[in-house]
């Protein structure tokens, strides 16, 4: 079992940037690839970015590729998503979750454990 807490969500101006935190308690985190998702009122949940267990490798969808940055921070057992020139469409709810295997997908239904969220407001 993993538990997962997102904490640093809150309001920023547009062009403003923000960074999250997942602490991670529970099995060692080393042993789980994670990613960020986000969803906003009305739509699906959206993958934001992933790591690999090392760090070594990371994904982003072309809508936060350049100003979003995933790292991850073993020893701390914490995960982070560094965002930047943010956007008032990336308000949302922001999630990150863990999950066992060799890679850090796309898809929010290979993910087994979840954070409960923190909020994302973007003014304009």
């Amino acid at each position: 079992q993993v538990q997962l807490v997102e904490s640093g969500g809150g309001l920023v101006q547009a062009g403003g940037s923000r960074r999250l935190s997942c602490a991670a308690s529970g099995r060692t985190v080393s042993s789980y690839n994670m990613g960020w998702f986000r969803q906003a009122p009305g739509k699906e949940r959206e993958f934001v970015a992933g790591i690999t267990r090392s760090g070594g490798n990371t994904r982003y969808p072309d809508s936060v590729k350049g100003r979003f940055t995933i790292s991850r921070d073993n020893a701390k057992n914490t995960m982070y998503l560094q965002m930047n020139s943010l956007k008032p469409e990336d308000t949302a709810v922001y999630y990150c979750a863990a999950v066992r295997g060799y890679s850090a997908p796309s898809t929010s239904s290979a993910y087994d454990y979840w954070g409960q969220g923190t909020q994302v407001t973007v003014s304009s």
